[in-house]
């Protein structure tokens, strides 16, 4: 399975032809894909501040005393 973070060079790249550096690198991220499918994407900058945005008011969740008044 190729990974998103992974350049072309290393994709053609066989096993056999590889740096130990290369490798483990290929392995690190192959984990890392399989368990956060998003892992190597960036959020584009202005999206990155449209969610900065909308967080500004927000509360921070339920204070104990709510919950336990509830």
């Amino acid at each position: 399975m190729a990974t998103k973070a992974l350049n072309k060079k290393t994709i053609d790249k066989k096993v056999s032809d590889m740096t130990v550096r290369e490798l483990k690198k290929l392995i690190k991220d192959t984990v890392l894909e399989v368990i956060d499918p998003d892992y190597g994407l960036e959020l584009r900058p202005e999206v990155e501040e449209e969610l900065r945005e909308s967080m500004k008011g927000k509360e921070k969740g339920i204070s104990l005393e709510t919950v336990i008044k509830e």
